[in-house]
């Protein structure tokens, strides 16, 4: 189920978005496609989530980052099945959240995540397991 005002947007990339089965894309998130985002099955995404699988590049202060175009992909975005992102969250390129995880609202994933771990804060760190 995909939400009304749930905006997918082709930017600083080719990747495709794939979504799995019995999945809910809330009000007001975000996909830029970028490097691509996988999202498995029963996935629950709650309201104004961010996925952003593409990074602009920055690094060159003689001209505008806005002609700089984009970094390499760091691998794009992989949720596994079984996962719960609150909402607020932002998802960034190279993140792996695997089966099971829950994240708590307005969190910043980077990196890959434990299954069956739960997350939260800024910095992101582990609030605890799922029984």
């Amino acid at each position: 189920m995909i939400d009304s005002f749930v905006k997918i947007k082709a930017a600083g990339g080719r990747g495709d978005l794939e979504v799995g089965n019995h999945c809910y894309l809330n009000s007001g998130c975000v996909l830029y496609t970028g490097n691509g985002i996988r999202i498995g099955n029963d996935v629950l995404v709650a309201a104004n989530c961010t996925f952003a699988p593409v990074n602009h590049a920055f690094s060159d202060r003689n001209q505008p980052i806005r002609q700089q175009g984009f970094q390499a992909s760091r691998g794009g975005i992989l949720i596994e099945d079984d996962v719960w992102l609150g909402a607020n969250c932002v998802i960034l390129d190279g993140a792996i959240i695997r089966r099971g995880c829950v994240v708590a609202a307005g969190a910043i994933v980077r990196g890959e995540l434990t299954s069956y771990t739960v997350y939260g804060g800024n910095p992101l760190r582990v609030l605890g397991e799922r029984s």
